[in-house]
């Protein structure tokens, strides 16, 4: 995984973070469940990338 990825990964992920607090703070159902949605994006990214790097040949 390029670290140029791994921090968009991570990048992603802290702004879901964020967003699912700042959500839950304000009472918004729609920013909470869009920072959630981030930070599972980010993971499943991270993942993928994780995958690649193991894949032989890569």
């Amino acid at each position: 995984m390029s670290a140029g990825d791994k921090l968009k990964n991570v990048v992603q992920k802290t702004v879901g973070k964020a967003e699912e607090a700042v959500g839950k703070k304000t009472d918004d159902a729609e920013l909470t469940a869009q920072g959630r949605k981030d930070q599972v994006m980010g993971e499943q990214r991270q993942n993928v990338e994780k995958a690649k790097d193991a894949t032989p040949g890569h």
